[in-house]
């Protein structure tokens, strides 16, 4: 065994070596251009299909070479076990694979750690396990695709998939890609047997290898649904390339300038002050507050949402913030040496959460910074090097930007809109401000339903329209409908007009990920979702599945139940594993069907019923 892994090493060690020289030479230069370590999630997402790629090209390659007949004879007639020698020809992958891709990682966090004044966290050096964990899985996924049946080789390429689908953040991501890697090793154990492309047996190699392949078969059904989408734009009846969308529906809300949008939610108001309203509507140039944060920072996370440094062009200062000591550490533009540390207020109080920059806005001092974290808005003053907050709003809101509304600041949260005196934030030293409105988002729409807000200022007040109509295309989302509230100087908030907008897209289609199998869907969305922190900016009030989707639903199921009988009677299977597949039919639909005919090929029967047939022991020479 330890030949055969001193062997497979110093087969590839041409490649790991020169592998891991470009990773080393591409992240040395990206480091000197950019600190990559403040990097928005996408460029870890390139980094992460990266290592998926090599990692996938070395399982295909490595298992591809032993796979020929002749050479797969030949190893596996040697005085070791199957198993034995799949470990160790894995175990030298996963070597290279730590040589190539995690460290030339360490070895750039290191210099940047120890000969840089720049942040590095404990986060960043835990990037390199990530990266060795997506390569691994990767390499996994590729050996499987070679040792298995070709009928169903795809199915590892499922947690390829679901790697960046996932919404889970810091140690719980890292273990869920582990998760993921243990689920691809048992997978190559199974198929690392004499007789290649033999199916699996006994009811748990069975179990582990049909879930991933359901999962995959339901992910192509989604992909055939966007070739027919595809089918429908280029035919030029799709409701998103009409030239004139359909009269109040979504898209047509969504098409209007600002102004006609709010006469659209007028022309439905039984107020005695629409026709007022409109006038003023007419004469107003209309508003917006900004979403400048739309995803949320997380102590420990691996990635950013954003870039988490600001410059200070007076003082020729650069701020990051570190998770690790959670404040913003300075870095000098013009020798980049350590310019101090800065926390909240004189005292340098760790903050509380992660901060973002969130942009300078007119009144600001040349130098200034407004800074988000949690429910906070926090001022970055220049001339006295100090951070101060600004506004707190009420516990358990979160600030998601803020925007100048001629002489006022508009500042917007995941539950209502600010109204506040701009003028006031011009003097850092005036401390916490006081909204002088407050304007609740109109519900059972939440958050992540939102699509726009749009307000004018009246002359006693502001008039605000809300559209929630971001999901009107799929279940996620509530009910496409418009609100306009009217605000006065004494802060009252009344509704002015609500209406209700049409959808777009016939009900079928909009319900399409669910009924064509109502519990893949809701495994997919538990799955992304699974180890997550809550997210209140995705949030949705999803309306309930209408009847007749449900039926159409369980008339799917009912026919892959159907056809699923009529297959495993055609089948050597024994009446456990038979009722078994049925039943998948009934719960998961298609994607069981599909799965049995690729896990059951017609000339042989696999039977998954517990009580199986021991199978027959190897020959001697097999068995170390």
């Amino acid at each position: 065994m330890w030949d055969l892994f001193k062997a497979e090493l110093l087969r590839f060690r041409g490649w790991a070596i020169g592998i891991a020289g470009l990773h080393l030479l591409v992240l040395g230069f990206l480091t000197r251009v950019v600190d990559l370590g403040q990097q928005p999630w996408l460029v870890h997402l390139a980094f992460g299909i990266a290592y998926g790629a090599v990692g996938g090209l070395l399982g295909l390659y490595q298992m591809g070479v032993y796979r020929r007949p002749g050479t797969w004879l030949n190893l596996l007639h040697r005085p070791l076990a199957p198993a034995r020698t799949a470990a160790a020809l894995l175990a030298a992958g996963a070597v290279l694979l730590a040589f190539a891709a995690a460290l030339p990682v360490l070895v750039v966090a290191g210099w940047q750690a120890g000969m840089t004044a720049r942040v590095v966290d404990a986060r960043h050096l835990l990037l390199a396990l990530a990266g060795l964990q997506i390569a691994g899985c990767g390499y996994l996924a590729g050996a499987y695709a070679m040792l298995a049946n070709r009928r169903h080789a795809a199915a590892g390429l499922v947690f390829l998939a679901w790697l960046p689908a996932m919404n889970a953040i810091g140690l719980a991501a890292l273990a869920l890609q582990m998760v993921a890697l243990l689920w691809l090793l048992a997978l190559v154990m199974l198929a690392f047997q004499p007789d290649l492309g033999a199916p699996p047996r006994r009811w748990g190699a069975v179990l582990l290898t049909a879930l991933p392949l359901q999962m995959g078969v339901y992910l192509v059904l989604l992909l055939l649904w966007f070739g027919v989408e595809m089918l429908w734009i280029m035919q030029g009846s799709h409701p998103n390339n009409r030239a004139v969308p359909a009269p109040g529906g979504h898209n047509e809300l969504e098409r209007m300038d600002d102004r006609a949008r709010l006469l659209a939610g007028l022309a439905a108001s039984a107020s005695p002050d629409a026709q007022r309203l409109r006038e003023q509507v007419a004469l107003s140039e209309p508003l917006g507050i900004a979403q400048q944060l739309r995803l949320l920072p997380h102590t420990g996370e691996l990635t950013n949402v954003k870039p988490m440094a600001f410059d200070d062009t007076q003082r020729r200062v650069r701020w990051t913030f570190s998770h690790d000591s959670m404040r913003l550490q300075g870095l000098s533009l013009v020798d980049g040496r350590a310019a101090g540390t800065l926390g909240v207020g004189a005292a340098n109080a760790a903050f509380p959460v992660p901060v973002l920059p969130i942009g300078r806005q007119p009144f600001l001092a040349q130098g200034d910074e407004l800074l988000a974290g949690g429910n906070t808005l926090y001022q970055y003053d220049s001339l006295a090097g100090r951070v101060t907050p600004r506004l707190q709003l009420p516990a358990g809101e979160l600030l998601l930007g803020v925007s100048m509304l001629g002489a006022h600041l508009g500042a917007l949260s995941d539950k209502a809109a600010y109204i506040i005196d701009g003028r006031l934030l011009r003097d850092p030293g005036q401390g916490l401000l006081q909204p002088r409105q407050r304007v609740p988002l109109p519900g059972p729409g939440r958050f992540g339903d939102l699509s726009d807000l749009t307000l004018i200022e009246l002359v006693d007040g502001y008039l605000f329209s809300c559209s929630f109509t971001r999901f009107a295309h799929d279940p996620r989302g509530v009910p496409p409908y418009q609100v306009l509230l009217r605000t006065d100087d004494a802060g009252q908030v009344q509704e002015v007009a609500r209406r209700a907008v049409g959808f777009d897209y016939p009900v079928f289609f909009r319900y399409r990920a669910w009924w064509s199998s109502p519990v893949m869907s809701e495994a997919l969305d538990r799955a992304r979702a699974l180890l997550a922190p809550p997210d209140a900016l995705r949030a949705t009030h999803p309306a309930p599945v209408p009847r007749d989707i449900k039926l159409l639903a369980a008339a799917m199921s009912l026919l892959a139940a159907l056809a699923a009988a009529w297959r495993v009677r055609q089948l050597p299977l024994r009446w456990p594993a038979r009722a078994a597949w049925v039943a998948a039919g009934v719960l998961i639909g298609w994607p069981a069907l599909v799965s049995l005919w690729l896990l059951v090929p017609p000339e042989e029967g696999v039977d998954a019923a517990p009580e199986a047939t021991p199978r027959p022991a190897p020959p001697r020479a097999l068995v170390a």
